[in-house]
């Protein structure tokens, strides 16, 4: 990907460029102090990185060694996708299909990754690095900031936290996993999902937000008895286009005309011309 020529960033004088999303009106955000920044970065960090803990029970639990567990979390690093992996082992699935279906997963961080190398505008070197870090909790925090400075500090303090958190955590867990006896008895394989949920709640603000996360959640919940492990999470996300569909038609009235500000399209065409 050729390198990009970074804007200006935001300094809070009259004409900066912000980096962030524009405002209502179509304006720069103001600025956020660094350390606000920080702080929600650090929240996020620390309470999705001790769920680590949770993975590296039910890894072990589901008969990975020590060391397997501990390298999917410094490799693979996506939450999601290494308790995808390790609930298809433990249910006796093909470790292919297993494999697969935590790849199918994952691909999500690219299309994160998508967005996120504009916004970020990253030297050259640093990209691979970063690209490690390209994962749901650093996409949100990061997507939001108001400028390019703000976007790289909550990026780096939250992928730096939770990478830091995650393995640690991992190792603990793993280590543990023996005294905790029937580590299926404690259902520790729902505290990362249940975290990033309660992450994601709030954000859910407008009624085709809520709609196209319960569709998701019915989708999901349909398809798990049927379909591979992993597989019911990627199909869940056509809820999106689904309910984009209704919602245009909704909005529309007989005959192509928009009910929402009254504006005609081509059957208006053919009225009369008296």
């Amino acid at each position: 990907m050729a390198e990009q020529t970074a804007p200006p960033e935001s300094t809070g004088t009259p004409g900066a460029i912000s980096a962030g999303p524009p405002g209502p009106a179509g304006e720069a955000l103001p600025d956020k102090p660094d350390a606000a920044v920080v702080r929600d970065a650090l929240g996020v960090g620390i309470a999705v990185g001790l769920s680590g803990f949770a993975f590296g029970v039910t890894s072990a639990g589901s008969g990975l060694t020590l060391l397997q567990t501990c390298v999917l979390s410094l490799l693979v690093f996506t939450g999601a996708s290494q308790f995808a992996l390790v609930g298809a082992l433990a249910a006796g699935g093909n470790p292919y299909t297993a494999a697969a279906g935590a790849f199918f997963l994952g691909v999500r961080n690219a299309f994160y990754g998508l967005r996120l190398s504009q916004l970020l505008a990253l030297p050259r070197a640093v990209r691979p690095f970063a690209a490690h870090w390209v994962i749901d909790e650093t996409t949100a925090v990061t997507l939001p900031q108001p400028t390019r400075r703000a976007a790289r500090i909550g990026f780096t303090v939250t992928g730096l936290t939770l990478y830091v958190l995650w393995n640690l955590t991992t190792l603990v867990g793993a280590l543990g996993a023996e005294a905790l006896g029937d580590t299926n008895a404690w259902g520790l394989d729902a505290a990362s999902p249940a975290v990033f949920l309660a992450l994601l709640a709030p954000m859910l603000r407008s009624i085709t937000e809520r709609v196209t996360a319960g569709l998701a959640v019915v989708l999901a919940l349909t398809l798990l008895p049927v379909l591979p492990a992993g597989v019911p999470v990627l199909l869940s996300a056509l809820a999106a286009p689904v309910v984009l569909f209704l919602m245009g038609r909704t909005k529309r009235g007989p005959g192509g005309e928009k009910g929402s500000n009254g504006a005609v399209t081509q059957r208006r065409k053919g009225e009369r011309h008296s």
